[in-house]
């Protein structure tokens, strides 16, 4: 269903947030790491080639920029979309170094430290740890928006339905389908009457008509002395 395709911009706040942290540390740490006399050769700040961009710059990218994106998606497929691509610069920080032998890059330098513990730890946090981390909290991602939460498929059911019943009645008389009664000019519920209600003033009197005459009572005229009663 559409309406379940929105999801809460919290859900891949933590993951997203950690993304792009890790992704910052990727691509800075070949590049920042001799101020802390932690990171790979040569011992200088800021020294830019070709494999450091492959190897170090083009994942850190991939993963910052997909973990922003889960971040601040409120679209399923779309953050699905940035967890993925997530993945993918996650998984080039593990296994580039070693794959890209096969196109003649040498890697992003030695690792600075004299100790093999302090070798081995810039190993794992520049590029296979790195890569690790990145790769399982861009699958927890991709977990957490592959799945419809019960919510959300309530608010989608009850779109749906709202959807197919049609516009709700505004509650105006005088829609479209409606019929009105007609009320009379006159009288006390006339349509006069009424109006004068609305307006705020008195009802307009309405004129008395006036009772008819009653009818003439029957008169008898009495008979003249000596003349026969008529009827």
């Amino acid at each position: 269903m559409t309406g379940t395709m929105r999801v809460p911009r919290t859900r891949g706040v933590l993951s997203g947030v950690l993304l792009v942290l890790l992704g910052l540390w990727g691509g800075l740490l070949p590049f920042v790491g001799p101020y802390l006399d932690f990171g790979f050769a040569p011992d200088e700040t800021w020294v830019y080639d070709t494999d450091r961009l492959q190897l170090s710059v083009a994942p850190a990218v991939a993963v910052g920029l997909g973990g922003l994106i889960v971040l601040l998606a409120a679209n399923r497929a779309f953050a699905m979309a940035g967890a993925w691509l997530a993945v993918l610069g996650g998984g080039w920080f593990a296994v580039g170094p070693t794959v890209a032998t096969l196109w003649d890059v040498d890697g992003v330098g030695a690792p600075l430290g004299t100790e093999e513990g302090h070798r081995v730890a810039e190993q794992l946090a520049g590029f296979t740890a790195l890569g690790v981390v990145a790769v399982f909290l861009a699958a927890v991602a991709l977990g957490r928006f592959a799945v419809v939460g019960v919510r959300e498929a309530d608010a989608a059911r009850a779109a749906a339905a709202e959807e197919a019943e049609g516009p709700a009645w505004t509650g105006r008389p005088g829609g479209a389908g409606t019929t009105q009664p007609i009320a009379p000019t006159q009288g006390r519920y006339g349509r006069d009457a009424q109006a004068g209600r609305h307006a705020g003033g008195p009802a307009p009197a309405v004129p008395r008509q006036a009772p008819p005459d009653p009818a003439p009572p029957d008169q008898r005229v009495a008979p003249e002395p000596g003349e026969r009663p008529h009827g």
